[in-house]
């Protein structure tokens, strides 16, 4: 078989369930440069053989990989890339490695690996990126990294490393991403960074540091993120940091801070100051901002500080005796009749935040994902309910990246069985490399280290199994505090980035003493009787009208239909939506889409939502209804928007979804200026990366495999912060796993579909991803697809791309609107990726998870060899040609975005998708979700 593929030139089979041992017989090809096999269920170890090939890219992560790294490997000079992170390799890093002097990656984390670094890495003088973390490395990182002066990203998180961080830091002046945590040894000073001025993101967390936070650090002004969180820094916190314009991200909890509280705090978008010893002069003129300033135990004159809660001090009017949290759910009843309090509203728990939800207890949270452009999700919920004993606690959990801490309050002191629920739910149980995530944390109980290293999975026996682990408490000054923290181990991006850090269920917390008596009521005993005896005979009365009106309405088709499905949402009432939108007021009309409008709603617990409503006379119509509604409810992905629940009611048919702030992508790139946003680069490559992300979840990770068929910028919503979403899954379709493709009747929007799909009706997961192709052109751009072009032979966005291509002059592709406001190169691996995705084969497009590898710079982006033949010109044509003879319209494309469906009698449109040149009047009636 290799003998028909001799000259092949990259072997990508990334996320499709290998299940075998690596190939030795790749040798046999003498052109190889890339071996992408991340993703898949590999084993054994790897062949000593492949030293022997002129590789340019091995990358090997998210598989289960074991022995030594084979020091052949040292052979190949022409190496740029070796990424081995995420599976169970051991032993010591080979000398050899230090031979690679083309090598400008290596990346080794959540691995086994043992030792020092080897002295001949100092010769690695071209590494621009570098991550050890997760492994048991021993020794100190050596003064040699000092050769490094290409590198721009060190990432050396819970690696076994001791302190200090090494002097030899102080020369890597290109470094734009320095992250050391988790240090063993003793105390050490502040390392000296004055000439790293480029950094953007600084992590020295954990590292044992004393000392004073130098003034210079204000001096690097491209700081965004800054953490330097549980060391025993002291003195006052400089001023200077406040002159940083660009700092989103502050963490200095954990240490010994003195001096007042900066009257800057509030600058950065989140600022985590508790746990110091800051002086607080005027607490009564304090705003503790929930989800973005976390002051809780902050300053040492606790008892002068009035009722400030978010400080501290928290007033108690009565003594409690027990805790009961269903952390990240809802209000619950167990099978023992112990009522669980809800977690509250996650939108109020943010990276730096102290929140008090019930009586006599709150949740104090530190931290963010750094490396995913992700949505930071502080909650998940399973979409399936576990077989246990009540399983209903373990369906939703309270997730952090960082330290996640509980606080019980107004507790009689004395002792108490401290029990935490934990279940798995993030990874999976089956045969996709989705079962191979590590989630590895420690607990703490009342400030003292009772757990370390404890893993869900391995200590329930597998994914989606409870386990409670039991602690004894003493409370002596009526708080308990329960602290969960990430120490920089286990996997981080599986089943996709930023997968790591704390989870729990639930908490209960039992005395082990009989707790004093309270005074009886002095009701007398009658009157009791009678209002139970009263309240009971009312429920009945109430319950036997509600099911004697219930048996008498008449349940339509649809109805019976969506109750039929195993639904993971829930059912709302026409009054409750009716309440929620007031009565479906025209000023709370946020949108109009081709099935009907959308509302702006506010449910009664005050979550924010949108309503879109949908005719019932369409069939259409409703089968759009029943497929969103099956589809969407068995999904849960932080690049999905989410689906709170339907209604069915007479002639409504509602879905309620999560209100998103920021309307579509199409919107903020093609509005005219009163609806347009000034989407800088980077928030164009997060959410880039994030529709990525979102469509390899539906096509590899989740458990329906599922082909989306409208992918288009007007159906990819963004969230207050500018993070993507999904939306419209009314033309989904399910992947069958057993054949290679489906013959369907088209459905989608001209413009983003795929040739072989448009024309013929073939249908994979790679239509998806010409649709990908193009988003990313427009995200590029910030044109419309099929806007006018300026030259005859232009028909579409991609057809220009093709042409500047041709003529070098591809840069005229950027949204003149950035400016200078990025880097080429970056600018060229997204078009690159986009030409890729949208090759006239798709046998040559990638799928969606080797995308978000190359868009991440996890594996090397092979650039497009154009085919401007008359075999793609014919295609297109015969696109167009078939365009008109199906729609029997004589609209140009240049005027409309139309979605349309041969699959039934009657032409339809999904929401959002009528896009007029008049921008200022399509763009006011896009669904904003």
């Amino acid at each position: 078989m290799l003998s028909h593929a001799i000259a092949l030139l990259t072997m990508q089979l990334s996320a499709i369930l290998l299940a075998c041992t690596l190939p030795r017989e790749f040798v046999r090809l003498p052109y190889l440069q890339e071996i992408d096999l991340t993703r898949n269920n590999l084993n054994g170890t790897i062949p000593p053989q492949w030293g022997s090939i002129n590789l340019v890219n091995i990358s090997l992560y998210g598989n289960r990989l074991t022995g030594q790294i084979p020091k052949e490997l040292g052979k190949i000079i022409t190496l740029k890339s070796l990424v081995l992170e995420f599976n169970q390799l051991s032993g010591k890093l080979p000398p050899e490695l230090g031979n690679l002097h083309q090598l400008e990656r290596l990346l080794l984390t959540s691995n086994n690996f043992t030792g020092n670094l080897p002295a001949t890495f100092a010769k690695l003088t071209k590494l621009k990126h570098i991550r050890l973390g997760d492994n048991q490395f021993s020794g100190t990182i050596p003064d040699f990294i000092q050769s490094w002066t290409s590198l721009e990203r060190l990432v050396v998180q819970g690696s076994g490393f001791s302190g200090p961080v090494p002097y030899g830091v102080s020369y890597l002046k290109n470094l734009t991403d320095l992250r050391i945590s988790d240090l063993k040894g003793s105390d050490s000073p502040f390392p000296q960074l004055i000439n790293l001025t480029n950094l953007e993101t600084l992590v020295l967390r954990s590292c044992n540091l004393i000392g004073a936070v130098p003034e210079y650090l204000g001096n690097i002004t491209n700081l965004r993120s800054l953490d330097l969180s549980f060391n025993k820094l002291s003195g006052q916190i400089p001023n200077t940091l406040g002159d940083l314009e660009n700092i989103n991200i502050l963490y200095l909890t954990g240490n010994l801070f003195t001096g007042p509280l900066p009257n800057w705090i509030a600058r950065p978008d989140y600022t985590d100051l508790s746990y110091n010893n800051l002086s607080i002069e005027n607490p009564e003129q304090l705003t503790c901002q929930q989800g973005s300033v976390n002051l809780f135990a902050s300053s040492m004159r606790g008892s002068n500080l009035g009722m400030v809660s978010c400080l501290g001090n928290i007033v108690c009017p009565k003594t409690w005796y027990s805790l009961h949290i269903n952390c990240g759910g809802k209000l619950i009843t167990s099978n023992e009749s112990l009522i669980y309090d809800d977690d509250g509203d996650s939108n109020e728990v943010g990276p730096a935040s102290f929140h008090r939800t019930g009586s006599n207890w709150a949740l104090s949270n530190t931290g963010h994902f750094f490396d995913s452009g992700l949505v930071d999700y502080y909650t998940w919920s399973n979409t399936t309910k576990l077989a246990m004993e009540n399983g209903e606690l373990y369906m939703d959990a309270r997730v952090s990246p960082l330290s996640l801490t509980y606080y019980g309050f107004c507790l009689g002191n004395g002792n108490y069985t401290v029990n935490l629920h934990f279940a798995e739910i993030m990874f999976t149980d089956d045969q996709t490399y989705n079962n191979l995530g590590r989630r590895i944390f420690d607990i703490y109980i009342q400030r003292r280290l009772a757990l370390k290293d404890f893993n869900i999975a391995k200590e329930a026996g597998g994914v989606g199994k409870a386990i409670i682990k039991k602690f004894n408490a003493t409370v002596t000054s009526n708080t308990l505090e329960i602290r969960l923290h990430w120490a920089g181990k286990g996997t981080t991006a599986i089943p996709f980035g930023s997968v790591y850090g704390p989870l729990i269920s639930a908490i209960s917390v039992n005395p082990d003493f009989t707790p004093p008596v309270e005074k009886q009521s002095s009701m007398p005993v009658w009157n009791i009787v009678a209002i139970v005896v009263a309240g009971a005979l009312g429920i009945f009365i109430v319950f036997g009208i509600a099911r004697w009106r219930g048996c008498r309405r008449q349940i339509g088709p649809l109805e019976r239909e969506i109750k039929g499905l195993d639904l993971h949402t829930g059912l709302f009432t026409l009054s409750q939506i009716k309440a929620a939108t007031n009565n479906f007021d025209i000023a709370n009309k946020i949108g109009e889409g081709g099935f009907g409008p959308v509302y702006k709603g506010v449910l009664s617990d005050g979550t924010i939502v949108a309503v879109k409503q949908l005719s019932s006379k369409s069939k259409q119509g409703n089968r759009e209804f029943i497929n969103e509604i099956g589809f969407i409810s068995a999904l849960q992905h932080p690049y999905l928007v989410k689906l709170y629940g339907c209604c069915m009611e007479g002639d409504q048919l509602l879905l309620i979804y999560e209100y998103m702030e920021n309307n579509s992508l199409a919107c903020a790139l093609f509005a005219k200026e009163k609806g347009q946003l000034k989407l800088a680069w980077s928030t164009r490559m997060k959410i880039c990366i994030g529709i990525a992300r979102g469509l390899a979840y539906l096509h590899e990770e989740s458990r329906l495999k599922i082909v989306h068929r409208d992918i288009k910028a007007t159906n990819v919503l963004l969230d207050k912060d500018l993070n993507p979403k999904i939306s419209d899954f009314g033309l989904a379709k399910l992947k069958d796993d057993g054949h290679t493709h489906i013959t369907t009747r088209v459905a989608g929007t001209y413009g983003y579909m795929a040739p072989e799909y448009a024309m013929h009706g073939y249908l994979t997961d790679k239509a998806d991803v010409y649709s990908f192709g193009v988003v990313a052109l427009e995200i590029v751009s910030g044109k419309h697809n099929t806007m006018n072009w300026p030259k005859e032979e232009c028909f579409s966005l991609v057809d220009w791309v093709h042409l500047l291509k041709e003529e070098g002059n591809i840069m005229d592709l950027v949204d003149e609107r950035l400016s200078e406001d990025f880097k080429k190169e970056d600018v060229m691996v997204m078009i690159n990726v986009a030409l890729l995705c949208t090759h006239v084969s798709p046998m040559h497009r990638p799928t969606m998870s080797s995308v978000v590898s190359m868009l991440e710079g996890k594996s090397v982006v092979q650039e497009v060899l154009l085919d401007t033949s008359q075999v793609f010109e014919g295609k297109k044509l015969e696109m167009i040609q078939q365009y008109y003879q199906k729609s029997g319209k004589n609209d140009t494309l240049e005027t409309q975005e139309e979605s349309i469906s041969i699959e039934a009698t009657e032409e339809f449109m999904s929401d959002t998708d009528l896009l007029s040149t008049n921008m200022d009047s399509s763009y006011r009636s896009f669904n904003t979700l």
